[in-house]
């Protein structure tokens, strides 16, 4: 019901942004501008057209809401809206946003141009950001934040709460991270403790030692994987001397989450992996994808010639030429089955170093279980359809499909891993690889079988 009264709220949003742009009523979409939360604003922005897009931005106050909702745009978008913006706007703009957040949008900039907004900012800004933008992209040290709230193990509770109080800018104060004399990081601890014990008490005698850190140089989904398992609200970034350098946290872990999931299922549609894909054009899409339908195309070649090869036991029983689409159908389909899942558990971090064989076994006997029962049903069918033929056609098209079904099943868990194992991205080459291969052993396994008991 929330959901259902989420979308009729967008959508009548949406409708009355689009009747004042038509109207020109700049007044009123000042207003509702204003009274609309960035994230909302945000999701209606890509009903509009590109003018709409401009329009609507210039009317925007250089303010935190304009930050916030830049912030929440994909990178794609911000650099649409901003690439012809006057470069002292976009430094105001940023001015006072953290860290992180300035790194995110400068990020989704052209190197020309986030150059001439970095020379607009303040000369400790400059070099942050410039730091921050050195690292890997999609890396920790491009997401955190360096506003990090921290003190001295030695300091009490009762001094900690009232330094606390001054840290309005500070990001994430649920935790407070503890350092020693050399600033390292020597524990965390939350602020349920600083209020609950003793006010003499000091930090070190209450702080959790063992803490969960990150190098910038650490993968984003790694960091989100991190956060998912314990359940964090933050997780510290450290250089190699165990200094703190910043945090990132929890709300930029859901985005990174949500990027690499749709990064991942893209991947292995053979789309490429543009989160906005949807708003290139049509020949900018089939750019996209002619490589990953390339392989297809090849494996169907492939397929063709094998079929062709076997052409003489079309001629004998034209029956078997009839069964080929759901052989292969099915192989594909459990094939695709097999590799979605094991990609999304590495992706999860469900599938780690050591446990592969228990889920190559346990995936086998899914396409065991499920090639039978297919089998047998084919088997029957063809049977039942072609009395007049072979008695043994039922037998070749169920034992072909069973066979394939567990090859395809065989071959959907073993590539992804494989991939991995060769530091290639499972996502990408899992779809079409696995697809196209079982298409090719799928037509092999058919007519060896017919071959073997049909004698032909």
């Amino acid at each position: 019901m929330k959901k259902e009264l989420f979308k009729h709220e967008i959508v009548i949003l949406k409708n009355t942004f689009l009747r004042l742009l038509r109207r020109g009523a700049s007044t009123n979409l000042v207003k509702l501008i204003k009274k609309t939360h960035p994230a909302d604003l945000a999701i209606v922005f890509r009903y509009f057209d590109e003018d709409q897009q401009k329009e609507v931005f210039t009317l925007m106050k250089n303010n935190d809401q304009t930050l916030k909702f830049l912030t929440e745009l994909d990178d794609l978008f911000i650099a649409n809206l901003l690439k012809n913006e006057d470069f002292n706007r976009i430094a105001k703009l940023i001015q006072n946003a953290s860290t992180n957040d300035q790194s995110y949008i400068l990020g989704s900039l052209d190197n020309d141009q986030a150059k001439s907004v970095i020379d607009q900012l303040q000369i400790e800004e400059k070099e942050e950001i410039e730091e921050l933008m050195a690292y890997p992209n999609d890396s920790a040290g491009t997401l955190m934040a360096t506003d990090v709230f921290a003190l001295h193990k030695n300091i009490t509770c009762q001094d900690a709460l009232v330094t606390l109080q001054d840290q309005r800018d500070a990001e994430m104060v649920f935790y407070i991270y503890v350092t020693d004399d050399d600033n390292s990081l020597v524990g965390i601890a939350s602020l349920r403790a600083l209020a609950t014990n003793n006010p003499k008490i000091k930090l070190k005698e209450i702080m959790v030692k063992k803490v969960h850190k990150v190098r910038p140089e650490t993968d984003q989904e790694e960091v989100a994987q991190l956060v998912a398992q314990y359940n964090y609200l933050a997780v510290p970034v450290v250089d190699a001397d165990n200094i703190l350098l910043g945090i990132v946290t929890v709300d930029d872990v859901v985005d990174v989450i949500r990027k690499e999931a749709t990064e991942d299922f893209l991947k292995m549609a053979g789309v490429g992996k543009d989160r906005e894909i949807l708003l290139k054009s049509s020949w900018d899409n089939a750019k996209i994808r002619t490589p990953w339908l390339l392989a297809s195309w090849v494996g169907g070649i492939i397929a063709s010639y094998v079929i062709g090869n076997f052409e003489y036991m079309l001629e004998n029983i034209i029956i078997l030429a009839s069964f080929i689409p759901i052989i292969i159908g099915m192989g594909g389909n459990i094939g695709t089955q097999s590799s979605t899942i094991i990609v999304r558990g590495m992706a999860t971090g469900r599938i780690n170093i050591g446990n592969e064989l228990m889920i190559i076994i346990k995936e086998l006997k899914t396409g065991l279980i499920l090639g039978v029962l297919y089998g047998i049903m084919l088997g029957i069918f063809g049977s039942l359809r072609f009395l007049d033929t072979n008695p043994l056609i039922g037998i070749v098209v169920g034992l072909s499909i069973c066979s394939s079904m567990i090859i395809a099943t065989g071959v959907g868990t073993l590539t992804p891993l494989v991939l991995r194992k060769l530091d290639i991205d499972p996502a990408i080459a899992s779809g079409p690889f696995v697809t196209t291969s079982i298409d090719i052993l799928g037509v092999l396994i058919y007519f060896s079988i017919a071959g073997f008991l049909l004698q032909i």
